[in-house]
């Protein structure tokens, strides 16, 4: 899934259609992925370096049959076979971190609660860097979408959240989940920002009093 040339345009012209019936600000962010999981890919590396020894622990005899074509001999001895051992972990090793350091299957591989939990753990980041108690009123709202984990948030200030609680994002994340599933993240971050702005100015309409403190575009990390 990845950006086209114009979404930026339909974003930023969402931004602003919505920003202009409300005193409220949205920041709209888009990332490639939302975390390395390098620890990840260590981890499935590291199973995969354990399995010929849990094999060799299982059935010792597969064990001697499969090193017989390598070293030549029937029964080699203790030592040749642990060393013969550790070579094969090691290689099964590097293997995994190479297979697994693939983008696609790092993604496959993560659980869907770690991935969760990371794209909201940076969607909180970035709003507390860009966002948060940077408009007068307090009423900054961050739409964040990462692209590798195919998952979005919204991360509202104080003063939003006081008044529409997170279930007031619904039809939101329906229309940005929606166009994502048809390969369209653009159209479906100005689907959000539109109903977004529809929240804010039910809570925050327009006064004419409140500058606008948010650059009213898409960023790209």
């Amino acid at each position: 899934m990845r950006l086209q040339p114009d979404d930026s345009a339909k974003v930023a012209a969402a931004i602003r259609a919505a920003e202009a019936r409300t005193d409220g600000e949205i920041s709209a962010i888009v990332s490639n992925a939302s975390d390395s999981y390098g620890d990840i890919v260590l981890q499935w590396s590291a199973l995969a370096a354990l399995f010929p020894l849990t094999i060799a622990a299982a059935w010792p005899p597969l064990l001697l049959k499969a090193l017989a074509p390598l070293t030549g001999w029937e029964a080699p001895s203790v030592r040749i076979q642990l060393s013969l051992l550790t070579i094969v972990c090691v290689l099964m090793f590097v293997i995994g971190r190479f297979v697994i350091g693939r983008p696609a299957v790092r993604m496959a591989v993560t659980p869907r609660a770690i991935k969760e939990r990371r794209v909201r753990a940076r969607a909180i980041m970035l709003f507390r860097a860009g966002t948060e108690q940077r408009t007068l009123s307090k009423t900054g709202v961050l739409l964040y979408l990462s692209l590798a984990e195919h998952r979005a948030e919204i991360v509202a200030d104080a003063a939003i959240h006081a008044r529409a609680p997170q279930e007031a994002w619904g039809e939101a994340m329906a229309a940005l989940v929606e166009a994502m599933r048809d390969g369209r993240p653009g159209d479906g971050m100005a689907a959000a920002v539109e109903r977004i702005g529809a929240v804010l100015a039910t809570h925050f309409p327009f006064s004419g009093t409140d500058p606008n403190e948010l650059p009213d575009r898409l960023i790209q990390l």
